[in-house]
């Protein structure tokens, strides 16, 4: 990034962040090198930075912005709930309306059978609530032996110790360490690990991979697989089509939970309501976050089934909660980006007319000399770069993504790098003429990163 700034301001704000922030998931020296890009200011599906520059936003914040930016509606619907009751806890028999009221629509818009609502204030808490949810269930029915949950490699369920721990991040773990009692199995990430194996076969092998682990640890000691529909942060690793049939079948023979990790997937960024609508899944649990209230505010959740839930109230006591789980503002909030996505239709948009226009015109990408596979399903992309289409093999040690990942910033795009994978979540409401523009930047920053990978 430039050092050279026309807003002075900007250099304030970066002697601020190298002085006192620290920002998630970054190398501090590095920050405090080149100073952040500073973001002041959001509209539809547009944000724009300290200098002026105009970018779109190909990732929606952090998969989150479903209603896009500068919708008043959520900002006046926290306002009046913060002038009629700012907080309160859900602790000690205690609720609130606005928190009820989500619990009661949300479980309208789940699969059939998820009537329940435990609220957090981010996916990471959701999914750390799963984790004690799930061992009490199965302390409960008298079976305590059963803590261990599968996840897979390269999956993602969040940053806290559990979260982390439970996602298959190698660069997590390695800073951390891992707690026990939690299995990974493979990821079913055909163009990068299906080697000679056709989609489905590789879709087949992936699958088994779960069957494999519960026989080697031991039904009677496997508590819950937990999986993304579609994984996001790994490099939105949308399965074969074999893949989440294989993975009923097994889940069918076994006496273990289901999970679905719905924080991205999850209030209509596959074009329907939930990642497990799309694929036919039928969760004992699912986590939800993001998209819940477009990111306006923190929220969280587990939606946990009747089934689940019987066992629970059996059970005394559910020693756990969060300080703002069911927070008023955030609930008011979310009632009110659910009613958005209801009324205005956006479900039905993105499903039937710009999900397809958005698969259709990033394929074009295909022909790009340093594309090697385009996938993607509903408002999620990925885009493979490869020195050889062929082969798929990359531009090893040479940061192909980073590379692209800076063209795209300073040609008023975001798109994000996992690894040399660029992948894309954009609001659901963006056009069918902003969905030409994030195409055609998205070409132009190839085009430039090609140029500096062969120069």
């Amino acid at each position: 990034m430039s050092t050279t700034h026309k807003n002075p301001q900007t250099l304030k704000w970066q002697a601020m962040s190298r002085d006192h922030h620290l920002a998630p998931f970054s190398d501090f020296q590095q920050l405090i090198d080149t100073g952040p890009r500073i973001i002041v200011k959001g509209e539809g599906v547009y944000v724009w930075d300290s200098e002026g520059n105009k970018i779109l936003d190909g990732m929606a914040g952090l998969w989150c912005a479903a209603v896009g930016y500068g919708r008043d509606e959520l900002a006046d619907a926290a306002s009046k709930q913060m002038k009629e009751l700012p907080f309160y806890n859900t602790f000690f028999m205690t609720a609130h309306p606005p928190v009820l009221e989500l619990a009661k629509v949300i479980a309208e818009l789940a699969p059939a059978g998820m009537n329940h609502l435990f609220f957090t204030g981010s996916g990471s808490e959701g999914n750390d609530t799963m984790l004690r949810m799930v061992r009490h269930y199965w302390a409960v029915k008298g079976q305590p032996a059963k803590k261990v949950i599968i996840s897979r490699i390269n999956g993602y369920h969040g940053s806290t110790v559990a979260g982390a721990a439970l996602g298959g991040m190698a660069g997590m773990h390695a800073q951390s360490g891992t707690i026990p009692g939690i299995e990974h199995i493979a990821q079913p990430y055909w163009f990068g690990e299906g080697g000679d194996m056709s989609p489905d076969q590789f879709g087949i092998w992936a699958a088994e991979q779960l069957e494999q682990k519960i026989l080697e640890v031991g039904e009677d000691q496997v508590a819950a697989f937990i999986a993304e529909p579609i994984q996001g942060a790994g490099g939105v690793i949308v399965p074969p089509d074999s893949y989440w049939p294989k993975i009923r079948e097994i889940l069918a023979k076994y006496d273990i939970l289901f999970v679905a990790d719905e924080v991205i997937c999850g209030f209509g960024r596959t074009g329907e309501w939930f990642g497990s609508d799309f694929y036919g899944l039928q969760p004992d649990l699912m986590t939800i976050a993001k998209g819940l209230t477009s990111g306006y505010i923190p929220m969280g959740g587990l939606i946990v089934s009747d089934k689940v839930f019987e066992v629970l109230k059996q059970g005394g006591d559910f020693n756990h909660g969060f300080t703002y789980s069911g927070h008023p503002v955030a609930a008011a909030v979310a009632l009110e980006n659910i009613r958005i996505l209801r009324d205005e239709k956006i479900l039905e948009t993105v499903r039937e007319e710009t999900a397809p226009y958005l698969q259709r015109r990033l394929r074009e990408l295909l022909d790009h000399p340093l594309v090697g596979e385009v996938r993607g399903v509903g408002m999620l992309g990925a885009i493979e770069l490869v020195k050889d289409k062929t082969t798929r093999a990359r531009y090893e040690g040479q940061g192909a993504g980073m590379i692209c990942r800076g063209h795209c910033f300073n040609n008023g795009l975001i798109m994000r790098a996992v690894g040399d994978t660029m992948i894309i979540a954009p609001p659901l409401v963006i056009s069918k003429a902003e969905i030409d523009e994030l195409v055609d930047k998205a070409r132009l920053c190839l085009d430039l990163t090609l140029q500096d990978l062969q120069g």
